[in-house]
């Protein structure tokens, strides 16, 4: 039987996550694109937006060309503003085989491979991967992360997004909440899009990380924050990079350095169910090696360790039951603070051949 002590912790947790969700919580449509204009200038910051993508032709341009006509061009005629909400768009082409890299860079986009970042160091596959490396080839004081396959794209979410960096000094770095609608052949579900993060970040941060129960989309692909924040953490290069980001920018600056805003609607395309498995055992992998220990979180059982680095998959054919093996990626990448090419610079130089397009 429960101890007082241990109901009023888990109310303590409770109340916690319900400040969080009330306190931090915005609509996008709350944030005015001019307002935000002129916040930018008077704290004399800059704004990069990296594009992971890997084989997304068929999105990424029109996700480019919105961000270029409404964002990067001169809209501060009158308001003695003469620069733009965006600074830098970044498409990080992850080692795509369709034509992502040339669309993308027709639509604008400043398009750099995988490899030619931090080029000593050999590339692996992985959205943090593409992640890591699109933060070391920005420059930006702040840095957007968007999906390159939304369907759903729309500038306010760039915009809601940014609004409380530029706002609030504490926040240091800001998730996207939205209604994920399952989209089939033949119909769609309402909020049935997220899967993984029902069956595992939710639980997962509720059992662990209570005080970060009240994230609502803890696995959302669209974020800001801060370079002096994520040149501290370090990336985990597969799925669980959303994961990892939540859970270790809390532990530096606690649930106070996090917002959320609301981008309603968001449709992207979805994943068949290994995919899916693979993508849960990346999250867990990540969460195990941050996992709450007793003497971090009263309510921990004991440590969690890492057993195992595969996952095994089943599916049925002809003569029964086919398995698969799949290596769940635990590597990650150290903090860009670290790494000595970065900090003196050097990134940026060898990329002085890829121009910003005007």
């Amino acid at each position: 039987m429960e101890s007082v002590d241990e109901v009023k912790g888990f109310e303590r947790m409770d109340a916690r996550a319900v400040e969080l969700l009330a306190e931090r919580t915005t609509d996008a449509q709350d944030w005015v694109a001019m307002d935000l204009l002129l916040a930018k200038a008077s704290l004399q910051v800059r704004v990069s937006v990296v594009l992971p993508a890997l084989n997304e032709e068929a999105t990424v341009g029109t996700i480019v060309k919105q961000i270029r006509r409404e964002l990067m061009s001169q809209t501060g005629s009158g308001r003695s503003v003469d620069h733009c909400l965006v600074d830098e768009l970044v498409v990080l082409d992850s080692g795509s085989s369709d034509r992502t890299a040339v669309v993308a860079a027709d639509a604008g986009a400043t398009v750099i491979h995988r490899d030619d970042v931090l080029a000593h160091i050999p590339a692996v596959t992985g959205k943090g991967e593409a992640m890591w490396r699109g933060l070391a080839a920005t420059t930006g004081d702040i840095v957007v992360f968007v999906d390159a396959d939304l369907r759903s794209f729309s500038c306010s979410y760039i915009v809601g997004l940014l609004g409380p960096l530029l706002n609030d000094p504490v926040v240091q770095l800001v998730k996207a909440v939205y209604e994920r609608p399952l989209v089939g052949d033949r119909q769609t579900v309402p909020a049935g899009g997220g899967r993984v993060t029902e069956l595992v970040a939710r639980p997962l941060l509720n059992l662990n990380w209570p005080q970060l129960a009240g994230i609502i989309q803890p696995l959302a692909g669209e974020y800001a924050a801060r370079r002096s924040l994520l040149d501290q953490l370090p990336f985990s290069c597969g799925y669980g990079i959303d994961f990892g980001l939540l859970l270790d920018t809390e532990n530096l600056y606690g649930v106070r350095a996090l917002a959320q805003v609301d981008l309603g609607v968001r449709v992207h395309r979805h994943h068949d169910t290994a995919r899916l498995g693979r993508m849960a055992a990346e999250i867990m992998a990540t969460a195990a090696t941050r996992m709450p220990t007793p003497s971090t979180n009263p309510s921990a059982s004991g440590s969690a360790s890492l057993a195992g680095n595969t996952l095994t998959q089943y599916e049925r054919d002809p003569d029964g039951y086919r398995h698969t093996h799949h290596e769940v990626t635990a590597l990650e990448r150290p903090p860009l603070a670290t790494v000595p090419e970065y900090v003196a610079g050097l990134v940026a130089s060898s990329l002085a051949g890829h121009p910003q397009p005007t």
